[in-house]
């Protein structure tokens, strides 16, 4: 990531709502965002969520009703999309079927009236840079999906710009191409050294591929962080229980096993079935209710004596003794378990 202090993008403020009055409909509530040049940021959150209407501004296809948009410190919150220096992939390729895969990615810079032999030979450079050099003359019906949607990252690479914006791009993948497409891109963007934004309701896409991920709900952030933090350090209900699997102990639990009568989210694989706790570990007995096979080992859910449940994820040799309608301890250190808000009462921070 460049060590530049001007941010490549920054929202201030962004708001967006549709329609007016008693219809009005608000889709993204002032949201304050900083993304560092060079990095590889994701916008996590369900449909509805207000992850693509902010894409959406940043590129310039929807204006703000208020806020700002500054790219490289420059404000282009009401200038048109063609005068930012950002592209857009889209989920939907919308190669031209009639052109060859060179002429697919050639067809920007002609527009702009780029002379023939530079448009040629950026097109080659944007090719092999997606390592596709050797496909330039076949048709776009001559590819798999993952080749196209490559293309599709060619052809906005090869304008050179300082951001590029994906939306959902992986979305039409089976999953292993998408999972195959998840490592070249992050390859890609290593390579080529310019920001991505990438759009995704996919917690396993934004969390293997990107450096900070920024999780959306009902239009407002609920938390920024690096993968890792996300993951192990929710900071509200939502987060534990958007991104992953996670336990949430109520206030009053935490308050009799913790200490603390404030929310904690526990992740089931840092829970164990044992016969002991360890010292300092807490536990808590309970009645197995459910055991489901994930192949590497098993998810067990218990409930407990307040009528709340956990789940523990078990390897498959820690089964010896556990059976439905049986009566269980488990155990898990205190650092497992993290503080989280109640996500209704969140307000957006700079």
């Amino acid at each position: 990531m460049s060590t530049s202090d001007t941010p490549a993008i920054q929202l201030v403020g962004l708001h967006k709502a549709f329609g007016s009055g008693d219809h009005e409909v608000v889709a993204v509530e002032s949201v304050d965002l900083s993304i560092e040049a060079g990095e590889f940021f994701s916008l996590l959150g369900p449909s509805g969520s207000g992850k693509t209407t902010v894409l959406r501004m940043i590129a310039g296809f929807e204006t703000p009703t208020s806020g700002a948009v500054l790219l490289a410190g420059r404000d282009v919150t009401h200038e048109a999309p063609y005068d930012r220096d950002v592209n857009t992939v889209f989920q939907d390729y919308a190669l031209f079927p009639h052109m060859t895969v060179q002429q697919n990615v050639e067809y920007g810079l002609k527009v702009k009236r780029v002379a023939r032999a530079e448009r040629q030979q950026r097109a080659v450079e944007a090719l092999e840079n997606v390592r596709l050099a050797d496909f330039g003359r076949r048709k776009p019906s001559q590819l798999s999906g993952g080749q196209r949607q490559r293309v599709a990252l060619a052809r906005a690479l090869v304008n050179r710009p300082k951001v590029l914006l994906l939306d959902e791009p992986l979305g039409a993948l089976d999953l292993k191409l998408r999972e195959e497409m998840q490592v070249e891109l992050k390859a890609i963007q290593r390579d080529v050294g310019i920001t991505f934004v990438f759009v995704t309701h996919d917690q396993g896409e934004a969390l293997s591929m990107s450096n900070r991920v920024a999780v959306f709900n009902h239009g407002r952030i609920e938390q920024v962080g690096t993968p890792r933090e996300i993951y192990d350090q929710p900071q509200t209900d939502f987060v534990a229980g958007f991104v992953g699997t996670s336990n949430v102990l109520s206030a009053e639990l935490s308050g009799e096993l913790l200490g603390k009568a404030e929310p904690h989210s526990i992740r089931p694989e840092r829970i164990r079935i044992v016969e002991q706790p360890a010292a300092g570990e807490i536990s808590i007995t309970g009645v197995v209710s459910d055991v489901q096979y994930l192949g590497a080992g098993s998810r067990v859910r218990v409930d407990l004596p307040d009528g709340s449940h956990l789940l523990a994820n078990v390897p498959s040799d820690g089964l010896v003794g556990v059976a439905i309608g049986g009566s269980v301890r488990l155990a898990w250190s205190r650092t497992a378990a993290s503080t989280v808000a109640d996500s209704n009462h969140l307000t957006n921070t700079p």
